[in-house]
């Protein structure tokens, strides 16, 4: 029975393939066939970038980048301004088409052929550098329309959360170091504190993989430490890529673990990779980031 399910499911992924070379590429959405729990990461890769090119009025934002991120991973991105590293969230969550190139999702789920809102449905969360919460409503009230995002409107207006949620919400609360002020509206919080609620309304949904785009720009000293605790604590059970120019951040999330990656990016395509130590020596890296 198995061996007749695979087979089944290996020749729908063959004619899903034929269909979507014959589409042209980027037209046909592949929400008929993304399910959840089907995230096939049996090969290592859940993210997989391979030659994508972005241009804008003739300048390359990313060049031929290729990029490939494992399950559990926590890879960090660095890289002057301008070296492409928004414009390469922006491909993987769909806001923006490659001129050329394949982006993958696990072995299986094409990312260029889903629309912005189908990359979150299927585990892809993403934390802009600016926080975004809904000030005028409290902490928990946040988390508990975080857990609403993928219902209709009529839905939404009828949810009530159940014991197991409301359970989610409280060790999401403490996870974020805010189970104290779960009462207290989101606008009354600190600049951390908001980019911690922001983190734990993504968390809430439970993406496989999480973009996290300078998490400790304005924070203070003990709040980026904290916030080093909390994404050291989210690997493993989650795939993190943490683009960051605060390299004591960085050192903070490899310190111990040599064989931790760290990428930089430079005019669209990866300069260096590899541990902290090896871009910290890497000369071109010194040259065009790091400085002298």
């Amino acid at each position: 029975m198995r061996a007749g399910a695979n087979a089944r499911r290996a020749a729908e992924q063959r004619s899903i393939a034929a269909a979507a070379g014959k589409s042209g590429g980027r037209e046909t959405s592949y929400s008929r066939v993304v399910r959840p729990g089907e995230l096939d990461v049996a090969h290592g890769a859940i993210l997989y970038l391979d030659d994508i090119t972005v241009s804008f009025d003739g300048f390359k934002a990313l060049n031929a980048l290729t990029l490939s991120i494992s399950a559990g991973e926590m890879r960090c991105i660095i890289g002057p301004n301008g070296a492409g590293k928004t414009t390469m969230m922006d491909v993987i969550t769909g806001k923006t088409r490659p001129d050329a190139g394949q982006a993958f999702f696990g072995s299986t789920i094409d990312l260029l052929r889903l629309r912005e809102n189908e990359i979150a449905s299927i585990g892809v969360g993403r934390k802009f550098q600016k926080p975004t919460v809904f000030e005028h409503l409290s902490v928990f009230e946040n988390l508990e329309l975080a857990l609403k995002a993928d219902r209709g409107v009529r839905a939404s207006l009828f949810f009530r959360l159940s014991g197991e949620q409301l359970d989610r919400i409280g060790e999401t609360l403490v996870l974020i170091h805010l189970k104290e002020h779960a009462q207290r509206a989101a606008g009354a919080l600190s600049h951390g504190q908001k980019q911690w609620l922001e983190i734990g309304m993504l968390l809430i949904q439970n993406p496989r993989l999480l973009l996290l785009d300078e998490p400790v720009a304005g924070m203070t000293d003990e709040e980026t430490e904290r916030t080093a605790e909390l994404f050291l604590s989210l690997e493993g059970s989650h795939s993190l890529v943490v683009v960051e120019h605060d390299m004591k951040f960085i050192h903070a999330l490899t310190v111990g673990n040599p064989a931790k990656k760290v990428t930089v990016l430079h005019e669209g395509s990866v300069l260096a990779e590899g541990s902290l130590a090896d871009v910290q020596a890497n000369e071109k890296v010194v040259e065009v980031y790091l400085g002298r």
